[in-house]
């Protein structure tokens, strides 16, 4: 086996083209192109959607990506269209303001008290008139209409880990993985109400590489080599790329699609689609990732290096003794869910903003205290995210792989329905 060839991302492989969303209503805002950078609004209620959603999280990433979407789609409704002879900027202000503070109140009652002064504030900095009174009406109205129309839609904690019980054992199969040995995570997922899919199976990955082919013992042998708790060939500096993006993927996107926000040099009504379109290709792409997890349930790697079950392999040998360098999550490897986050949030930046924001952009890590890393494009961050699972000693290189092309795929479809979606 090539070294060279398996310890970095294959980068033909994240870079096959997804299907293009058709032209629609959606606007692309080029990095250099003439214009105010985003909006004071849109900056103001980006940072209050995340200190909510920071300060009263849900235990479930979905669901917080769920909060996001809910908002920002009900207030990129509002905007969309102005009422005729209406001041277009105060009316779009004061809809953005009351539709995520409705919809952020009803989520999340426990932050009433500072969405309030949130919503107070934001109204004050806007002519009193018509304009605002009817974009204020608008916010509200498309809210509410939103929050009844997700209602049940089973994103919420308990539907999201739902009990499963797995197949009986067997190789290639997954079982609960050490530390804990805990029940699969996320099983639910798969069934709650996508925003753009038809369902959570539309764009079902292939069945994995099979036990026994040179995929699969590649596959097998780079994570046992690179990704061992005491390996001696990873390098320092993969060993830092693989504590860096350990983190919630939900949290490590969040000052990158900022950065996208900041730089845009579109419209408030596109600035508010960017935010709100991420997000909803966010939560229709863990459905996906959930269904294809749960219908392959291949097992993860540190069962089929280190478990009981022998796979049948004569090339490949158990080694009870290995360890990954970091705990495995407890649901199947295929795909990858880090990387389903990662591909869908390059998909939309890409579509909506261009390669990069147009400036450098840092971002922390939650798992990597005072360490930040700087981009100029989004590209490396999904091939950073893709190497990182593999030195982690957590999933396959496959897995990573299949899981940007299963994310670009469900983000293209929710940005090809963006007009229905947005209306």
């Amino acid at each position: 086996m090539s070294s060279t060839r398996r310890t970095a991302v294959s980068r033909r492989a994240i870079l096959a083209a997804a299907p293009v969303a058709a032209a629609g209503a959606v606007g692309v805002a080029a990095p250099g192109s003439a214009g105010p950078a985003a909006s004071a609004a849109a900056l103001r209620w980006f940072d209050t959607t995340d200190a909510t959603v920071t300060a009263a999280p849900a235990p479930t990433q979905v669901t917080n990506s769920r909060t996001w979407a809910v908002a920002w789609l009900a207030a990129a409704r509002a905007v969309r269209r102005v009422p005729h002879g209406a001041n277009a900027s105060h009316y779009r202000e004061a809809a953005l303001a009351t539709a995520v503070h409705r919809a952020l109140t009803v989520i999340t009652p426990a932050r009433a008290t500072e969405l309030d002064a949130a919503l107070a504030e934001a109204l004050a900095a806007i002519p009193d008139g018509s304009a605002k009174r009817r974009g204020a009406a608008a916010g509200v109205a498309r809210a509410d209409a939103l929050l009844t129309e997700r209602e049940g839609d089973g994103l919420d904690p308990a539907s999201v880990n739902v009990a499963w019980t797995p197949p009986a054992a067997a190789p290639g199969v997954w079982q609960p993985t050490p530390t804990a040995f805990g029940p699969g995570l996320q099983a639910g997922t798969r069934h709650a109400v996508p925003f753009a899919l038809d369902s959570g199976e539309q764009f079902r990955l292939p069945a994995p590489p099979a036990l026994g082919s040179a995929a699969y013992r590649a596959d097998v042998e780079e994570v046992r080599v690179y990704g061992a708790l005491h390996s001696t060939v990873r390098t320092q500096a993969q060993t830092d790329t693989a504590q860096f993006w350990l983190g919630s993927s939900f949290t490590l996107y969040t000052p990158v699609l900022r950065a996208a926000l900041e730089h845009h040099r579109g419209s408030l009504r596109e600035q508010v689609e960017l935010v709100a379109l991420f997000h909803v290709a966010s939560v229709d792409t863990q459905i996906a990732t959930s269904d294809s997890k749960y219908a392959h349930v291949l097992w993860r790697p540190v069962t089929a290096i280190a478990g009981p079950l022998d796979d049948g392999d004569p090339q490949t040998a158990q080694d009870p003794s290995w360890a990954p360098l970091h705990t495995t999550p407890s649901h199947p490897d295929y795909p990858s869910g880090h990387n389903t986050y990662s591909g869908s949030a390059e998909e939309v930046l890409t579509q909506l903003v261009g390669d990069g924001p147009g400036a450098a952009f840092t971002i922390p890590s939650p798992s990597a205290p005072g360490v930040t890393r700087t981009y100029t494009t989004w590209h490396p961050l999904t091939t950073e995210n893709v190497d990182a699972r593999v030195w982690s000693g957590i999933h396959s290189r496959t897995a990573d792989v299949a899981g940007v092309e299963l994310s670009r795929t469900v983000a293209a479809h929710v940005l090809s329905r963006s007009d229905d979606l947005l209306e």
